[in-house]
């Protein structure tokens, strides 16, 4: 039976806002581990599932997804991200705890 993973990908470290990180993806396991070509050195697969990569707005959504497919699934449930919100005064604060850097 074909198992998949639906997840949501957390941002990159270069971005600054949740754009990309709001879809949830539902990827299916691989098979079989990748080969090295033995002419140029790259790694492939025989398997075409690894290529397919859906997006989908809602959690449900991907479970109703695999569920009417027959596929098996397991859920990564991302981590709590915690924002810190600081403006540009707080450097300049008098009750300042941290050391002054510049």
């Amino acid at each position: 039976m074909i198992t998949a993973r639906i997840y949501r990908p957390s941002r990159t470290t270069t971005q600054s806002g949740v754009a990309r990180a709001k879809l949830w993806i539902l990827e299916f396991e691989p098979v079989a581990p990748r080969q090295i070509d033995p002419l140029m050195g790259w790694t492939s697969s025989r398997d075409m599932r690894s290529q397919v990569r859906l997006e989908f707005a809602t959690k449900e959504e991907a479970v109703a997804y695999a569920e009417k497919n027959g596929l098996r699934y397991r859920i990564e449930e991302p981590n709590p991200v915690s924002r810190k919100i600081l403006s540009y005064s707080d450097n300049f604060k008098s009750t300042r705890l941290d050391q002054w850097t510049h």
